[in-house]
C-alpha cells in the first residue's frame, strides 16, 4: 500500500439492519452484555508479515474490556444422514454439567460443559456405546479432575476395550471421536479420527484438531513404525482413518500391537473474548467445506439472529448444497450471550487492499508455517 494515504471515516454501525441487541439475544439467556474488543496487534502482525502498511490498516470495535472473562455456554446442533442409506453419527451438547450430573459435584468446577461429535462406521454399536458411556468413563477415572489429559485419555482407552470385551456389541464396528471439556475458560479438545473442531477467534478459523488420515505424514510414520501400511489412502488397506475405537477386526487381539490406536491428541486453549465460538463436525461437512468458510459463515449468521442451532443448520444445508458423501453433524458452541460484534475496517484510497477473510486465511497459513 502507499504510505501517507489519510482513510476516510468509516460509516457510522448504528444503524444495523439487524433490529436492536435485545432482539437478536437469545431468549433463554438473560445476562448482561459482554463488551468486546478486537486485537489490533494481531492486524498490524499481520500486515506486516504481508508487507502491508500497518499504518493504514486497523480494527475498530468497542475499547473496553472486562477485567475478568468468564464464557456463557449455549449451543446448536444438527445432524442429516446425507446421501447415505444409513445414519451412523452421534453427538453430545451439555451446557451444564452440574445440571446434567443433577447435582452439584465438587469435583467439577463450575461453569462446566461437554460436546462432542462422533463417526461411526461398520455399523452403529461401537458409536452408539461411545456417545452413551464416555463422559461417565472421564468423570469417573481416577485423574479427574486433577489431570484432564489422563483421564480423557483413559476413557478413550477404556470404551474401546469395552467394546472388545463385550458379548452383546459388535467389536468389529467402529467409531471416531472428538470432545471438547470446558471448565472455565480452559477448552480442551481431545481427538482420535477425522472429526475436527475450529474456533472462531474475531473471525479467523483456528483449528484445534488434526485429521488422522493414514496418508497424513505423521500417522503414517506412525503406522508404518507399528508394522502397518497405507495403501491408496487406507491403513492396512481397510480403513480411512488412522485413530478409532473399536475395529477390533483391525487390532487383533486385546493387548497387541496395533497400528490403529484409539488414543486422542489433544490442544488446550484459554478463551478470551476473542474467542467467539467453537464448531465441531464429523469429516462430512469438512469434506466440502474449510474451516475458514464454515467460521465466517457462522459469525454471519450469528450476527443475524444470534441462534446456534440456526447456524448449525445452515451448515449442514450448505454441506448438502455442495454433494457432501457422507452424513453429516455439526454442533456450534458460542461462548457469549450477546452476537459476535461488528468488525468495520476503514475505507482507504489505495492502489490495492485485501479482504478481512483473504487476511484471516493468510494469516492462518502464515502462523501454521511459522
Amino acid at each position: 500500500m502507499s504510505g501517507g494515504v489519510e482513510p476516510e471515516t468509516p460509516p457510522s454501525s448504528g444503524g444495523s439492519a439487524t433490529g436492536s441487541p435485545m432482539a437478536r439475544k437469545p431468549p433463554r439467556h438473560q445476562l448482561t452484555a459482554i463488551r468486546h474488543c478486537a486485537s489490533s496487534a494481531r492486524i498490524a502482525a499481520a500486515s506486516t508479515d504481508l508487507g502491508l502498511d500497518s499504518g493504514t490498516l486497523s480494527l475498530i470495535s468497542p475499547a473496553d474490556i472486562r477485567p475478568s472473562f468468564l464464557p456463557v455456554f449455549r449451543s446448536g446442533s444438527c445432524a442429516n444422514i446425507g446421501p447415505k442409506s444409513y445414519m451412523e453419527d452421534e453427538h453430545v451438547c451439555i451446557d451444564s454439567l452440574i445440571e446434567h450430573l443433577g447435582m452439584p459435584t465438587p469435583a467439577i468446577p463450575a461453569p462446566g460443559a461437554f460436546y462432542g461429535v462422533f463417526d461411526g462406521h461398520g455399523g452403529t454399536d461401537a458409536v452408539c456405546f461411545v456417545r452413551k458411556n464416555l463422559l461417565k468413563f472421564i468423570i469417573e477415572d481416577g485423574h479427574f479432575p486433577n489431570s484432564m489429559e489422563k483421564a480423557i485419555r483413559s476413557a478413550f482407552v477404556k470404551a474401546d476395550h469395552a467394546i472388545a470385551d463385550s458379548h452383546s456389541l459388535d467389536r468389529n464396528s467402529g467409531t471416531t471421536a472428538l470432545t471438547a471439556l470446558i471448565f472455565g475458560r480452559t477448552l480442551l479438545v481431545a481427538n482420535a479420527g477425522d472429526c475436527r473442531a475450529v474456533l472462531g477467534k474475531r473471525g479467523r478459523a483456528v483449528e484445534l484438531s488434526k485429521d488422522h488420515k493414514p496418508s497424513c505424514k505423521s500417522e503414517k510414520l506412525r503406522i508404518e513404525n507399528l508394522g502397518g501400511i497405507v495403501f491408496d489412502g487406507y491403513l492396512n488397506g481397510q480403513l480411512s482413518v488412522a485413530r478409532a475405537i473399536g475395529d477390533w477386526h483391525v487390532k487383533g487381539s486385546k493387548g497387541s500391537i496395533s497400528p490403529l490406536t484409539p488414543e486422542p491428541e489433544f490442544q488446550e486453549v484459554r478463551l478470551t473474548e476473542e474467542d467467539e465460538f467453537l464448531i465441531i463436525g464429523c469429516d462430512g461437512l469438512w469434506d466440502v467445506m474449510t474451516s475458514q468458510c464454515a467460521v465466517s459463515m457462522v459469525r454471519k449468521e450469528l450476527m443475524a439472529h444470534n441462534d446456534p442451532e440456526r447456524c448449525s443448520r445452515e451448515l449442514v444445508q450448505e454441506a448438502l448444497r455442495r454433494d457432501t458423501c457422507d452424513n453429516l453433524t455439526a454442533v456450534v458452541v458460542c461462548f457469549s450471550a450477546d452476537p459476535p460484534p461488528q468488525i468495520e475496517v476503514p475505507r482507504f484510497r489505495v492502489r490495492r487492499s485485501i479482504s478481512m477473510e483473504g487476511l484471516h486465511m493468510l494469516k492462518g497459513a502464515l502462523d501454521s508455517n511459522a
